[in-house]
């Protein structure tokens, strides 16, 4: 469980969270969404420590974050996986090193007992047989199941996933989005993704949370998204052709 409460943020006194409060549960995907500049990526950003808030509260399962010091950041942080926008391998490295990475630098597995989890975690996600390529050799698609295993490599509590499908054509994102619902399900995580593709919203939308200018609009499951009666919202959530299909199937 992932708690927040009254988060403020901005930029060279420009206001970019205003407010904002919700609770993020384990075993669910939690969708925070939202137009370009509504404030989406700063809360993700925000929640797991990579921009300092200016007031408010974020606890992870009761542990206070925002006040925390070093040394206890540092282990809540070990307990997180992040699956950047694009992928954010390593170029340099080969698809097994670059799982390997997080075991390196936080674990003390044997050699033996780190290919062992960096072969099981590249065929969970369902990457077999590529340890030695580069990710300039595989697909987009394939380098974004590297950066999950890479993401669940440590067994992490929570996963923080930033525009997972993005740049991918449309059969492929559908697949990353149900491998991170069904590894959310499996390890019972708290997972956050930060998405505005709407698509992703009906397909794996647990628990939604739509920003807008800063604040917090709307927030609810998929099933009541058609009766929102927030004008803002709905002229997001239809602006999609695909929900539109949907709605009227």
């Amino acid at each position: 469980m992932i708690r927040i409460e009254n988060i403020h943020k901005k930029f060279a006194d420009k206001p970019v969270l205003n407010g904002i409060s919700c609770e993020f549960a384990p075993g669910q995907t939690n969708l925070i969404i939202g137009r370009s500049g509504s404030g989406k990526t700063v809360l993700l950003k925000s929640v797991v420590g990579l921009h300092e808030v200016d007031r408010g509260s974020i606890s992870y399962d009761g542990e206070e974050f925002v006040n925390a010091g070093a040394k206890k950041r540092r282990q809540i942080r070990r307990q997180v996986g992040m699956v950047f926008q694009g992928g954010a391998l390593f170029t340099s490295e080969s698809v097994e090193n670059n799982v390997r990475f997080p075991l390196e630098m936080f674990s003390d597995l044997s050699k033996q007992d780190k290919q062992k989890r960096v072969n099981e975690c590249l065929e969970r996600v369902g990457v077999e047989d590529v340890n030695d390529a580069f990710p300039s050799e595989i697909s987009g698609g394939m380098q974004k199941r590297v950066a999950i295993a890479r993401a669940i490599v440590l067994n992490p509590r929570y996963l923080f996933c930033d525009e997972p499908n993005s740049g991918l054509d449309p059969r492929t994102a559908i697949r990353i989005d149900e491998l991170i619902h069904e590894i959310t399900l499996e390890y019972n995580m708290t997972t956050i993704i930060n998405t505005h593709d709407m698509n992703s919203v009906m397909q794996i939308g647990d628990h939604i949370i739509y920003l807008h200018e800063g604040k917090k609009w709307w927030e609810g499951e998929k099933s009541e998204i058609f009766d929102t009666g927030n004008k803002q919202f709905n002229d997001f959530v239809f602006a999609s052709e695909m929900t539109k299909k949907l709605v009227k199937s």
